[in-house]
């Protein structure tokens, strides 16, 4: 609106200009001679008319679509640049987002990366235990097999060296003793005192 007020007056002033111009010259021209440059008056006003016409039925038809198109692309302009920007806004928005889930992958992942070397300590510790503890039981085992074995050798050694020293005892006296009597009595523990001894 402003713009065509301003389109107005531009075209009064021109006008204006238009009808002094002439008369100024055609002032000259009877002062000075004929001008070839400047029309005659009887075309001049003619030429003139057509002009102011023409420039008011385009400023009242031409112009208004002229400007009401000139407004629509500016504001698809500047829809465009809003559009623009909430385009833009959304990706930063889109972008943080995917950057805060990535983090969180990542943060997952160490958490999880943590805790299964952890579980892996606890079982390696575990086995360990457990691997000692049987360790201990066989070795437990082994002690008590090894003693039971001990006695029992020590028990056939007293048996046999009480047989042999019966024997002997015999042979030597040359008289047979009683194998059931005290002499193999004592014997026998004669010969656990001295296993006794030495196993202590």
């Amino acid at each position: 609106m402003k713009f065509t007020h301003r389109v107005a007056g531009t075209v009064a002033v021109t006008a204006l200009a238009a009808l002094a111009a002439p008369a100024s010259a055609f002032a000259e021209e009877s002062a000075g001679g004929v001008d070839i440059l400047i029309p005659k008056m009887a075309e001049f006003i003619p030429a003139l008319i057509a002009f102011l016409i023409i420039l008011v039925v385009m400023a009242k038809l031409v112009w208004p679509k002229v400007l009401a198109m000139m407004d629509e692309r500016e504001r698809r302009i500047a829809d465009s640049l809003e559009e623009a920007d909430r385009t833009k806004q959304k990706a930063l928005e889109a972008r943080k987002a995917s950057d805060d889930m990535l983090t969180d992958a990542r943060r997952q992942a160490a958490d999880i990366v943590l805790a299964a070397r952890q579980d892996a300590e606890a079982e390696r510790q575990r086995i360990i235990a457990a691997a000692h503890t049987e360790a201990e039981g066989i070795i437990a085992k082994a002690k008590r097999t090894a003693e039971d074995e001990r006695h029992a050798l020590y028990a056939n050694a007293a048996a046999s060296i009480a047989d042999l020293s019966v024997s002997v005892a015999s042979k030597i006296v040359e008289r047979s003793l009683d194998e059931d009597g005290e002499q193999r009595r004592l014997i026998e523990n004669y010969i656990k005192e001295a296993g006794s001894l030495n196993a202590n």
